[in-house]
């Protein structure tokens, strides 16, 4: 047996406490990253019992680092952003400025260079990843406005941070750091700069130009073979390849090359496959980078200064909540939506990792600094999930006991009612379409070419805004909620149809409308065939499931019921 086994030793002693406190903290209703962290720290050089090769474990960290960013980037959807933009861009941005400034203010009393502030501030301004994406699927938010609105934000905020990536290295010593290996540090800091950027831009012209068309070509060539394990080695080689080429032939970090890899695969046509195969190899990398994180953490720090501990949290935990939802409200979307908003991003996580380690080894942040980051993303990652369970219950406390809430509350809003413009006359026999996704797009078209009139509610703001800059008579908010019908004339309307959403919400609505307008048809697309089955079972009303052929199936059916209707019409 050789006798040089101390990757094996660290990989079964890590993986197998992770096993143990990850399970432990899915048990509990946390994110299994907890478990991983805590799995660190016990074989960390900073506790007593067995101890794992540091030097192995950041190595092996860099690994996690790119295929974290790999599925970061073939997770970024530019649509997605696109769609709510208008608040995701200036939401991220304010939110990201006022965490660095109160992370740099609070570090500056104790003491810091304005350098390792702005780094540390940094650290302290991004959400994770993992997290976000984890409890809004707990919630079924994913899909929803308010989740949409979310991951946009964090799209922002990931885009920042690799931005920042990119820049640290080469301004550390203007921040009072020192060159990384490779670095000129006597050359002058603004042709440093001015070079770093023309490398980025080249690289990223060259993905665009080359990387984009080469690798789903690749993709394509190998598929067509069959073998899935030369698949599955394509799509890590492409990760791995293109990471380490960035950094050798460009000059830049191979995060950012490996965020660029997962963009030019999701451009391919089997980049679902690609996800599916790689998605074991890339969570057990990501589960050794942040058991490598933990190892890095030393939990005197919790004794040796809670109140330094305390500051950061308040500064993830309130800071940035607060500054993410007066925006939101700012922009006049509704209360539950900040306060979704403000609970998602109340944490940290990988990107504060990453950036805690190149600020250490910049010198610019200390030991000290990197165990508060720590600090503050194990407890407010720990924290986030009852924030989700509290919102609620806050949402009501706050509407039964604050005026200014209640004024909050799309008081004068005008994207809340119908404009002017849209004539009595319009507001009768319409269709009233809740949602305006794929299937909504599809029937709204369809039946305005038939010469149909439609009257679209929709939450996402931004997606009214356009409607209304198209003519199409639309109502911004929660169709949950009596006054957005009422905006949108149910009581006169001939038919309702519903996109795909909660059950529970679908059985609202419809209460509502069949309240307001007792003869109104009601037609529900169902997300499956079992969701279907619910809902006829509860008798709500024409149900379609069939995502392919839904719009087409419920176009057709709307025009066979104003074509009857009309027919039965009295003549005068």
């Amino acid at each position: 047996m050789p006798h040089d086994v101390d990757l094996i030793i660290l990989l079964a002693v890590g993986f197998g406490i992770a096993l143990i406190f990850g399970y432990i903290a899915a048990r509990l209703r946390l994110p299994p990253l907890i478990g991983y962290l805590i799995a660190g720290i016990i074989i960390s050089p900073n506790t007593p019992g067995i101890v794992g090769d540091i030097t192995l474990a950041n190595q092996l960290a860099e690994l996690g680092v790119m295929f974290l960013m790999f599925g970061v980037g073939m997770h970024f959807s530019l649509n997605d952003l696109i769609q709510v933009r208008r608040i995701a861009l200036p939401g991220a941005i304010l939110q990201i400025t006022v965490a660095t400034i109160l992370g740099m203010i609070v570090s500056h009393f104790w003491g810091w260079s304005w350098g390792s502030a702005l780094v540390f501030g940094l650290s302290l301004s991004c959400a994770s990843t993992v997290v976000l994406l984890k409890a809004l699927g707990d919630k079924g938010l994913l899909d929803s406005v308010n989740g949409k609105i979310a991951v946009g934000w964090l799209l922002v905020e990931d885009l920042v941070m690799v931005l920042v990536l990119v820049l640290l290295p080469a301004t550390a010593v203007l921040l009072g750091g020192q060159a990384l290996a490779g670095h000129d540090s006597d050359q002058n800091i603004w042709l440093t700069l001015g070079i770093t950027l023309l490398k980025v831009s080249g690289f990223i012209a060259f993905m665009l130009i080359v990387g984009k068309r080469l690798v789903p070509m690749i993709m394509q060539y190998v598929a067509r073979l069959g073998s899935r394990e030369l698949f599955t080695l394509t799509v890590v080689a492409a990760a791995v390849s293109i990471a380490y080429g960035s950094y050798a032939i460009f000059g830049v970090s191979m995060a950012l090359g490996a965020f660029f890899a997962g963009m030019v695969v999701k451009e391919s046509d089997f980049s679902h496959r690609a996800e599916e195969e790689t998605l074991p190899l890339r969570e057990i990398f990501s589960i050794l980078f942040f058991v490598s994180v933990g190892m890095l953490f030393d939990p005197r720090i919790i004794v040796e200064q809670p109140l330094h501990i305390l500051a950061v949290i308040a500064i993830i935990m309130i800071g940035k909540t607060i500054a993410a939802m007066a925006l939101v409200l700012f922009f006049r979307y509704p209360l539950n939506t900040a306060l979704t908003v403000g609970a998602s991003l109340a944490q940290i996580g990988e990107f504060s990792f990453i950036l805690a380690t190149l600020g250490l080894s910049l010198g610019l942040l200390t030991p000290e600094a990197q165990n508060l980051i720590l600090a503050g993303a194990l407890f407010s990652i720990t924290l986030n999930s009852f924030l989700f369970s509290a919102i609620e219950p806050v949402q009501n406390w706050i509407r039964e006991r604050s005026h200014l809430a209640r004024l909050l509350e799309r008081s004068g809003d005008p994207l809340a009612m119908l404009p002017d413009e849209v004539s009595q006359d319009y507001l009768r026999d319409q269709v009233v379409i809740v949602g305006h996704g794929e299937v909504g797009r599809r029937l709204t078209k369809t039946l305005m070419d038939d010469g149909i009139k439609v009257v679209i509610a929709e939450e996402n703001r931004e997606i009214v805004e356009n409607l209304r800059e198209k003519g199409i008579a639309a109502v911004s908010g929660r169709a949950t909620e009596p006054s957005v019908l009422i905006q949108a004339h149910i009581q006169h309307a001939r038919l309702l149809v519903l996109s795909p959403m909660d059950i529970l919400d679908i059985h609202k609505i419809v209460d509502t409308a069949k309240l307001l307008n007792p003869q109104i048809q009601v037609l529900v697309c169902a997300e499956s065939k079992e969701e279907a089955e619910v809902i006829r079972r509860d008798q709500i009303g024409e149900v379609y499931y069939a995502k392919e052929e839904m719009a087409k199936n419920m176009s057709n059916h709307i025009l066979n019921q104003i074509q009857i209707a009309h027919h039965h019409e009295p003549t005068h």
